[in-house]
């Protein structure tokens, strides 16, 4: 259940279900941007309508949900989509944010809330989607770390010129398109918030880019920029300590994850403050 909040922080809800499991990760990289967080059950959010009201960020976080059963994120998505859409496109209308990770982002791409490029992805209406997530091309479960490098400012989260390293876990991890000319259209529109680059900065085929994804995209954004959803997970790099290679590299002053939550919670702050 939520708390009072007596404070004026940001507040932030994690959605959680059967098969999450990134959910106190996530919590613990928001309170450390400075947000205050409340878990809450899927099931709490479709009995109870008007329970995302008092919150400015909505986090879907990693895991496996219900067993990725028909495909990772579907079932969700399709629980979602039927019965709190209205209520999640209210909470982006009220200039509010939402970031689905790993999982999550799955959930965002197949209920339809991204990338919602216009005259492509069209889900939201009932029509054929042209994006989605789908199965690594190499064909296995892919867990380890990569490079990011930010593709545009047009997402609230994201700092300008960006460059992160930070772990993934996926085995539906490849972003798709139906062709080639909707990837164009979600750049020219700044969506494209993320890539998956080499050390160097550089777009690179396999290991670099891990799944296969069409243009190296690891990341996309809705056309507002509030809606954000990436495959890497920036809460498991939070703590300088949390780099695999700290102890032969040295103490950074903070893991690069926390800047995705540090931009959504001072946003907030400067949009909602009273």
């Amino acid at each position: 259940m939520a708390v009072e909040n007596n404070n004026n922080k940001p507040r932030a809800v994690i959605l959680r279900t059967a098969g999450t499991n990134c959910a106190y990760e996530t919590q613990y990289a928001l309170e450390k941007a400075g947000a205050d967080v409340d878990l809450m059950h899927v099931n709490q959010l479709v009995k109870g309508k008007g329970l995302l009201s008092p919150y400015h960020i909505f986090v879907l976080p990693g895991g496996f949900t219900y067993g990725d059963d028909i495909a990772a994120g579907k079932v969700l998505a399709n629980q979602l989509r039927q019965q709190v859409l209205d209520e999640l496109t209210r909470f982006i209308d009220d200039g509010k944010l939402i970031i689905g990770i790993c999982n999550g982002f799955q959930v965002l791409m197949k209920m339809g809330l991204l990338p919602e490029v216009k005259g492509a992805q069209t889900s939201l209406t009932g029509d054929k989607q042209r994006f989605t997530l789908t199965y690594n091309d190499s064909n296995k479960f892919e867990d380890r770390w990569v490079y990011l490098k930010s593709a545009s400012n047009k997402s609230v989260f994201v700092d300008n010129d960006s460059f992160m390293y930070v772990p993934i876990a996926h085995a539906e991890g490849k972003f798709v398109a139906e062709n080639q000319e909707d990837v164009e259209k979600l750049d020219k529109s700044g969506q494209i918030v993320f890539k998956y680059v080499d050390k160097d900065g550089n777009m690179s085929d396999y290991p670099w880019n891990p799944n296969g994804s069409s243009g190296n995209i690891a990341g996309v954004c809705d056309s507002t920029g509030r809606v954000l959803g990436m495959m890497p997970h920036p809460e498991r790099h939070i703590d300088p300590t949390q780099h695999p290679r700290w102890t032969r590299e040295g103490l950074k002053t903070e893991g690069d994850g926390i800047a995705i939550f540090r931009n959504a919670v001072n946003y907030i702050s400067r949009t909602f403050s009273s």
